[in-house]
């Protein structure tokens, strides 16, 4: 891929997340270290190559995969980012 790299404000933009969750999942390994650089304490994401990699079920292992987080709405999404990077398998949607 020819793709820029982009700020972590970008790609967390990008997926509706916070910056925190983006730094969670580089920690957690959820984002593969071939899809982004970094330089000093600052990182650059290439956003195709991140979906591609949050996409793969069977390699990363996800509670909640990309895919669905289109069909979540707006004041769903902390709860839905919460989930993924503390592995809940389930999120009561009523609190």
């Amino acid at each position: 891929m020819n793709e820029p790299f982009v700020p972590i404000e970008d790609l967390a933009k990008h997926f509706s997340v916070s910056i925190s969750t983006v730094r969670a999942w580089v920690r957690q390994k959820h984002i593969p270290k071939d899809t982004y650089i970094k330089i000093g304490n600052t990182y650059r994401f290439r956003i195709g190559d991140v979906s591609h990699a949050l996409t793969k079920k069977e390699e990363v292992g996800l509670p909640i995969y990309i895919d669905e987080l289109t069909e979540i709405k707006p004041q769903e999404a902390s709860a839905y980012a919460y989930q993924i990077t503390s592995g809940i398998d389930e999120v009561d949607d009523d609190q």
